[in-house]
């Protein structure tokens, strides 16, 4: 281990989540969650999980003739690229050319299917399929420093925490699943000066 965080000896697996420390103050990560969904010698690619945004697709599709038509929610999946539009489930039957990311995580696949099965059952749609707003990257070997100067703190996938009702409550149940450390980091404020 260095200062705080664990080496990284291998990437880490697609479907993995990493937690932002408590004391990670870039705005963009600050008790945040970040789904891994590549992760190689090359570099990293992942979608913050807990930043929903104010607008939802009635506003961002206007001129589609399903998603200009709903309120779907809309997350901010990292600051990079920002126009793009990623969106992950776990309902490959009804979205096809899905890329499997884990054993119950897809990525990407048709969009038109996609918004007609928001269409179709809303509800259901609501629970398997979330939509981001830009990515998270790292270059070559980044991700793997940031772990070991205590910027992120690995934990093991858990598809429901993706598609969780309460997305803001994420960072603090991925630390408290980690047991008894996780759970007193989770308590912490992001600077030690707010106590």
């Amino acid at each position: 281990m260095n200062d705080k965080g664990p080496e990284l000896d291998a990437p880490l697996p697609p479907g993995w989540l990493v937690a932002a420390w408590p004391d990670l103050m870039d705005p963009n990560f600050m008790h945040g969650v970040v789904l891994m969904c590549r992760h190689t010698d090359q570099g990293a690619f992942g979608l913050v999980l807990n930043q929903p945004l104010e607008i939802c697709t009635d506003t961002l599709l206007t001129s589609h003739p399903i998603f200009g038509q709903v309120e779907f929610p809309v997350y901010k999946g990292g600051p990079v690229d920002a126009a793009t539009l990623q969106y992950v489930h776990r309902v490959p039957a009804e979205i096809p050319g899905s890329q499997a990311v884990s054993d119950e995580l897809w990525m990407g696949g048709d969009f038109e299917a996609l918004a007609r099965f928001v269409e179709r059952d809303p509800e259901r749609a609501q629970d398997d399929v979330r939509l981001f707003l830009g990515y998270s990257g790292w270059g070559a070997g980044q991700l793997e420093a940031e772990v070991g100067e205590g910027s992120w703190i690995p934990a093991p996938p858990d598809a429901g925490e993706v598609f969780h009702p309460d997305a803001e409550g994420a960072w603090r149940r991925v630390l408290s699943s980690l047991g008894d450390v996780g759970r007193g980091l989770a308590g912490q404020p992001p600077d030690p000066e707010w106590n």
